[in-house]
């Protein structure tokens, strides 16, 4: 960020105090333990339903751009994907601790569908994979342009503003560059979603045109190191 240049905090702190509301600088300790309804509007349609619900100040928590957002989520934790898919002992059709439908073998995406082995030929290595087996895979592998990004890590990419009372009515808005960022995320995660056989493939595609160029590079060093260091010549006897 440009030095002097004002954050997405400063500008819609600004834009609070003009609608006389007075912004309240916060930090979440712990969302779950909090009720919340997320406003659908604008920065001006939420300022507006403040002032209908009498509120006299906006919470206002600055967000930061994360190294973790560059990483597929799935949205499910560790034990949650192994009770999915039985590895924790119990059976993923359900049928009780007696278990003998032969159900148990199949595996259970993320979605809820079910799927065998033999179910699909188009396979990585024989195994049908979930989106959920590809967790943590880098983004900037299946869209390039999410790199760009790295250098603005830990910088401030928009606000969460929240209006106190027992329900509290949220609304988060971002600066456009963190926009065009989230939009290449989700583009990558959807290749994922869709096809995650496709994008383990397009990533190993891309590591082995990666190898070739640099074996290739290599070799054109070493040609052009022979050319410019020729052997010397002998001298001649008298």
């Amino acid at each position: 960020m440009a030095k002097n240049q004002k954050s997405v905090t400063d500008l819609v702190c600004e834009h609070i105090k003009k609608q006389k509301l007075l912004p309240i600088p916060v930090q979440t300790l712990n969302e779950e333990a909090e009720a919340t309804r997320y406003f659908g509007g604008d920065l001006k349609e939420f300022l507006a339903a403040a002032k209908t619900l009498g509120a006299k100040g906006i919470f206002v928590e600055t967000l930061y751009l994360e190294d973790d957002e560059f990483y597929y989520d799935s949205g499910i934790d560790d034990e949650e994907y192994l009770a999915m898919n039985g590895a924790d002992g119990s059976c993923t059709c359900g049928c009780g601790e007696n278990c003998d439908c032969k159900k148990g073998d199949k595996k259970k995406s993320k979605n809820g569908s079910t799927s065998s082995p033999t179910e699909k030929d188009d396979k990585v290595d024989g195994v049908l994979l979930e989106p959920e087996d590809l967790e943590g895979l880098d983004l900037s592998l299946l869209r390039p342009e999410i790199a760009k990004f790295l250098d603005r890590v830990g910088e401030c990419c928009g606000v969460r503003l929240t209006v106190p009372g027992v329900d509290h009515l949220e609304v988060e808005i971002f600066a456009d560059w963190y926009d065009e960022f989230a939009e290449l995320v989700d583009e990558a995660s959807e290749i994922i979603e869709e096809d995650p056989n496709g994008a383990l493939e397009q990533v190993e595609a891309m590591f082995k045109e990666a190898e070739k160029a640099a074996k290739e590079a290599d070799e054109d060093k070493s040609v052009k190191k022979i050319a410019a260091h020729p052997p010397k010549k002998s001298k001649a006897k008298k």
